[in-house]
Order: C-alpha cells, then sequence, then structure tokens
C-alpha cells in the first residue's frame, strides 16, 4: 500500500471517535522509538477535535493544524509538545514557512480513502500537509501569509491552554511567542487559559458532591458505587482523568494498588502519564476503606494481589463503538468517565440551588472531573497542610512553583493577618 510522505493523523469528524487503526499503528511506533508519550498526547489532541465535531470550519482548522504540528514534533524534531518552549516555536513556524517541496501538494484531496480491497479507510498517498497555489497552470513558490500564521498560532494556543487544564504540560510556548512577536498587540488572536481550569470546588460545593455521591452509591448502588469510588480516587490521588480511564496503551487494573511489604503503607502506581512519566502515589485510609468497599461490591477479595488484572472501573454496559467495541469486561475510557462525574456534578448542583445557594450551583455546572484534582491538592495544602514537597510528587508536577500556586489566601485572612504587625518584635520583652 502506497502511503503519503507525512501521515494524517486525524480522521474527519464523522470517524473521529472510532479513529483509525494505520494511524493507531503509526503513533504507537512513535511511541516506542522516538516520543514516549506520543500516544497520551495523541488522545488528548483527539479530545479536543471531538469537542470541535459539530463546527466543520473549526473542525477542519484543528485538525490541519495539529497534523502538521504532530509531524513536526514526532518527525522532524523527535520532541513531546510538553518540553517545547517558545525558542523551539519560532523553529516550527519556520518550519511552516519554508516546508520541503516533497511534502507541498497543489490541489486538495482527502486525507483518508476507502480501500476496496480490504474495506477500510487507509491514508490517500496523494494527500500533502501544505497546499501551495498555482497561476495559468504553474506552481507558484510557497507562502505562509500572515493571517494563516497568525490563525495557525491561535489553535496552537488554544491547544495547549487544553492540555494545561488536563495537566499535561505547564506553560504555553505557543502564546509565549504570539507576545513576543509582531502581532503581540492583535489581542483577538490571544488565547487564555480559562480561569475555571484552575478552580477547585468550594467546602460548601465539596461537601454537595461527596454527600450526592454518597446517596446515589447507596440509593443505586450498581450504578454508583463506582461513581463513589471513582470520584474518591481522583481527589485523594489527585488524579488526571488519563490516568484512570482507558486510552491507547493504557488500561488501568485492580494491580495498581500495591502495598509496601516493610511499611504496609498502600499506594497506587501510575505506569506513565505526563510526559512519559511514571509514579507512585500514597493513598490515605480512608481511600483504602472505600476500595476495600469497591471490591466487595464487584465481589472480589478486599485487597488486591500482585498482578491483579481486573479493571479498574468496569463498564455497564458493552462498549458500542470505539476500540473495545462489544467488549463488557473492559475500563471506561476517558470521555466515559468525564461524562460519569460531571453528571454527578450537575446532581450535586441541583441538590445544592434547591438549598438556596444559587450561586454555588452555577459554578458547580461550569466545573469538571479535573477540578476534583484541584480541589484534593487544594485541600492537601491548604486544609491538611502536607508539605509542598509531598503534594508534588504525588500531583506529578514538575516544578515546586506549580505547586505553590494551589496555596490560597483569601483578602479578608490577609488584612486579619495584617492586624498584628509589629516593627520590633524584641519590644516588650524584659
Amino acid at each position: 500500500m502506497k502511503m503519503p510522505p507525512v501521515y494524517p493523523l486525524f480522521e474527519s469528524a464523522s470517524h473521529i471517535e472510532i479513529g483509525n487503526c494505520i494511524v493507531n499503528q503509526h503513533i504507537t511506533r512513535v511511541s516506542i522509538d522516538i516520543v514516549p508519550d506520543a500516544g497520551l498526547v495523541y488522545e488528548h489532541a483527539s479530545e479536543l477535535l471531538y469537542e470541535q465535531k459539530n463546527n466543520e470550519n473549526s473542525y477542519k482548522a484543528y485538525r490541519s493544524e495539529l497534523t502538521t504540528f504532530f509531524h513536526w514534533c514526532f518527525d522532524v524534531v523527535g520532541q513531546t509538545p510538553a518540553s517545547l518552549t517558545r525558542r523551539e516555536i519560532a523553529r516550527y513556524i519556520d518550519y511552516c514557512q519554508h516546508p520541503p517541496e516533497e511534502l507541498i501538494g497543489y490541489f486538495n484531496v482527502a486525507q483518508f480513502k476507502l480501500d476496496k480491497a480490504s474495506g477500510e479507510r487507509v491514508p490517500n498517498h496523494a494527500w500533502r500537509p501544505f497546499v501551495g497555489k498555482k497561476r495559468l497552470g504553474k506552481e507558484q513558490p510557497y507562502v505562509l501569509s500572515d493571517n494563516a500564521l497568525k490563525t495557525k498560532i491561535a489553535i496552537l494556543s488554544s491547544f495547549y491552554s487544553y492540555l494545561m487544564s488536563e495537566d499535561y504540560c505547564e506553560r504555553n510556548p505557543a502564546q509565549a511567542w504570539m507576545n513576543h512577536s509582531r502581532f503581540s498587540s492583535k489581542k483577538k488572536y490571544q488565547v487564555n487559559i480559562e480561569e475555571g481550569n484552575m478552580l477547585a470546588f468550594t467546602e460548601l460545593q465539596w461537601s454537595y458532591v461527596i454527600s450526592s455521591v454518597e446517596q446515589l452509591a447507596v440509593e443505586e448502588p450498581e450504578l454508583h458505587q463506582r461513581s463513589l469510588f471513582l470520584i474518591k480516587l481522583i481527589y485523594f490521588c489527585y488524579l488526571r482523568i488519563s490516568e484512570v480511564g482507558a486510552r491507547a496503551g493504557y488500561s488501568p487494573v485492580m494491580g495498581q494498588f500495591k502495598q509496601d511489604k516493610q511499611t504496609g503503607i498502600w499506594s497506587f502506581f501510575i505506569p506513565l502519564s505526563k510526559g512519559g512519566k511514571r509514579r507512585s502515589v500514597a493513598i490515605p485510609k480512608a481511600l483504602l476503606e472505600g476500595l476495600v468497599e469497591y471490591r466487595r461490591h464487584l465481589k472480589l477479595p478486599d485487597y488486591p494481589a500482585q498482578g491483579d488484572n481486573h479493571p479498574l472501573f468496569i463498564r455497564h454496559r458493552a462498549a458500542g463503538r470505539g476500540r473495545e467495541v462489544g467488549a463488557l469486561n473492559a475500563n471506561l475510557g476517558i470521555r466515559q468517565i468525564r461524562e460519569e462525574v460531571e453528571k454527578i456534578i450537575g446532581y450535586a448542583a441541583e441538590r445544592a440551588e434547591r438549598d438556596g445557594f444559587s450561586e454555588d450551583a452555577e459554578q458547580m455546572r461550569g466545573l469538571t472531573a479535573h477540578n476534583i484534582r484541584h480541589t484534593g491538592i487544594t485541600h492537601d495544602i491548604n486544609i491538611n497542610g502536607r508539605p509542598l514537597s509531598h503534594v508534588q510528587a504525588d500531583a506529578g508536577h514538575e516544578s515546586i512553583d506549580t505547586t505553590s500556586q494551589y496555596l490560597h489566601t483569601s483578602q479578608i485572612e490577609r488584612h486579619q493577618s495584617a492586624q498584628n504587625k509589629v516593627l520590633d518584635h524584641l519590644q516588650g520583652i524584659d
């Protein structure tokens, strides 16, 4: 089968959730040989594209830009997007302004086509990531206009904002490049991180979430014992959705709960996370009790043994599409987990609103499963008093500066703490 010089990576909007087996194999090879977290960042990009699928123009623009950007990251420089700085973005832009001749096409073709022999959709060998122009039948030198460049950077900045909201990376190099470029005054092209991505639930809001899911677990255990343990695990271990949901190359199992033979302390092991890193997160007694309760509900022994491959969050119904179509004894995917948690949050918001907390309820409806991670970190630092270095290790933050952002002090607290300041601390001491 003849392939194009660069793989198209993302299917059309109608096929994005199903994916493409040839592309999946290609991403797997990249993950093994070049960029360890290629599969994870690809999954994130697919999630972002899925959110754009009902807007045809937006979907096509994001699809085109992310394909070209991943080609440069994986094939040209062999780097994960998480490691890029403003300098690398400048190099990428230079590449896009002067792409190799063999990657320039002069007519639009579909990225994928149906192979009649296999009945499968395959990459179109005539497709190219860059499209040039012809004049009077003659090919013109490739030019990237200012408008096209600004759109390219705006999409990349939006993508990085999404990755930051998922805690995949800690900076937005595309926005940094834009801020230092000749376009910096064009505010409409600057994409900022949504403040809601870093919000934690207030103590009142969190009490409604917990009481709601505990109530549902009693009333409908077959549906919501899973929900209860899911929320506890994300909260206590500060987990990202990609660390508890099935995705390409990863399907969490009970055996990731491990007990240290010397200390007897339990932890949750994450074999592959942001940047290809692995880590173990210490778990408190409250979560261990929740694990026992959840396993009893599943009719499993109280504690997982080494090599326990039972899926962590098993499906209630067989998968209707995607990689595990027809499978019942399989883990929930990232999207299913996100939707399940958001239903719980929505139910909690309804209860809060009925009790007269309308503003809290409105804010809660804008929060997601990822905000539960932020809540766990915030509570441990500001309420439980855990050392920043311990929280940093469990959260998987690259820098202590990132963890320090969770130190919250209200204006009232700041004003009150300033009331008793003195100039001479030794004054009045005999």
